[in-house]
């Protein structure tokens, strides 16, 4: 007999091949990420979606980042029909339509080198302790001239945070970037110029991680390409420009208990449950674990050091933004279902089914074992001198290599993760350590080659 799981995934799988009937859908693609969070596709005619949803896409692992090894390389990338979405097509193309996909064995289970079925594994823990886990990013990037790397990046506009004036030249491509968005069925809620020239944000509208970790992936795609469309280069490194401030992802949490907000308490004096302050403390207590994979490049720690406006020290406060975790002040009457948390270490250049991962076993590992929360910082860290004479212990890493020792460390990380991603995303990241080590930069040139 079906489960009512399996019923529900039949209907969606219907409804999916009707409307790829019904609107001439011509090309279907099926997008899977690797470990470092860069999107694949392989493409399908409509007529062999059915065989897909049955059978899954057979293709070789070993050819992807951080997949299988070649002696065992075959894997499925099996289509997700809750996450199906007509493209919107432009003028003279074809309708086309995405589907994101899970990746299997050739039996069917779980390919453990997936990060989305990571993610999926985490999500049923959290499932089991009676949670869903909730998201809302605001992802930061900026609009260069061009993407060559011999020159320095060259903004579009000298503008600031909010601006809307002539000098926004790239607001017209954030418009139709949020028309393709929305259009591809992803809900944005605010856009906006950010503080540093050319910078923008895209803050999308709450749902479910997975859900939410596919429009990331989305997003960054959409972005880029209606930037190249106009002539110009979209991107999410965290700290391309020196000087101003790097793009964050800073994202907004909660867990839900059916239809009640577990992290509300209308009798707590600030507003917090118990399930609340039990997630923030294992956040507060395993971030340095989990920083190598919410800041995942040699260039995200550019952008966490003081007097940039981002978080260094490890600390939490209500609507205080220079603490790493902040708890925003939820509009009045809406308390309950306002009630939430923002991380703000995340840039936008990680894998987000891997970050969101780590950041709900944190905040599970919190609830489940009664971790106390620390007291509420109340200085602004980003302007008090005193607050960076800290000990070490109370500060996030400051490179790529001591995150990546503290996560090597971590058994919460290794757990989270599963051996096949967390071995394979140290070695990885290790070599890319060991590459920007060796490298002399022009900075070293300019200061030492006369001078010594």
């Amino acid at each position: 007999m079906s489960t009512a799981m399996e019923i529900e995934m039949d209907q969606q799988q219907d409804y999916v091949l009707r409307t790829v009937e019904e609107r001439r859908v011509r090309l279907v693609r099926l997008w899977f990420t690797d470990v470092l969070g860069q999107l694949k596709s392989v493409a399908i005619s409509p007529v062999e979606l059915d065989a897909a949803f049955e059978e899954g896409v057979q293709f070789d692992g070993s050819a992807i980042d951080g997949f299988s090894r070649v002696q065992e390389s075959d894997v499925l990338a099996q289509p997700d029909p809750n996450s199906f979405q007509l493209m919107p097509a432009r003028d003279g193309e074809d309708l086309t339509a995405r589907i994101f996909c899970d990746i299997t064995n050739l039996d069917g289970s779980p390919f453990e080198g997936d990060p989305r079925q990571v993610l999926r594994r985490n999500l049923t823990a959290a499932a089991d302790a009676g949670y869903q886990f909730m998201c809302a990013p605001e992802v930061e990037f900026f609009y260069l001239a061009s993407d060559d790397t011999g020159a320095p990046p060259q903004p579009l506009d000298q503008a600031s945070y909010f601006d809307l004036t002539t000098y926004d030249e790239t607001s017209d491509i954030r418009r139709r970037t949020i028309q393709r968005l929305e259009g591809t069925g992803i809900p944005v809620e605010y856009s906006f110029h950010e503080d540093a020239p050319s910078q923008h944000e895209i803050d999308l509208r709450y749902t479910d991680a997975l859900g939410m970790a596919d429009n990331v992936m989305a997003l960054r795609m959409i972005v880029r390409e209606v930037a190249m469309a106009s002539g110009v280069h979209a991107t999410f490194m965290p700290k391309p420009i020196e000087g101003v401030q790097g793009s964050g992802m800073h994202t907004h949490l909660s867990l839900w208990d059916g239809a009640s907000n577990a992290f509300h308490d209308p009798d707590d004096p600030i507003g917090l449950s118990q399930v609340a302050r039990g997630f923030i403390a294992g956040l507060l207590r395993h971030a340095p674990e989990i920083t190598a994979v919410t800041n995942q490049l040699v260039n995200s720690y550019k952008r966490l050091v003081a007097g940039f406006e981002a978080p260094v020290h490890i600390s939490w406060a209500r609507n205080n933004r220079s603490a790493l975790v902040r708890v925003p002040v939820p509009k009045k009457g809406k308390e309950d279902e306002g009630t939430r948390l923002e991380y703000r270490a995340l840039d936008p250049a990680c894998n987000p089914y891997l970050a969101f991962s780590v950041l709900l076993a944190a905040g599970l590992r919190g609830i489940r074992e009664g971790y106390e929360l620390p007291d509420e910082t109340t200085r602004n860290l980003f302007e008090d001198e005193a607050s960076r004479r800290t000990d070490d212990a109370d500060l996030l890493p400051n490179n790529l290599s001591a995150a990546l020792d503290a996560m090597e460390g971590s058994e919460l990380v290794h757990t989270a993760l599963g051996e096949h991603i967390f071995e394979w995303f140290l070695r990885n990241k290790r070599a890319e350590w060991g590459a920007y080590r060796t490298h002399v930069s022009s900075f070293e040139l300019r200061r030492y080659l006369r001078a010594w």
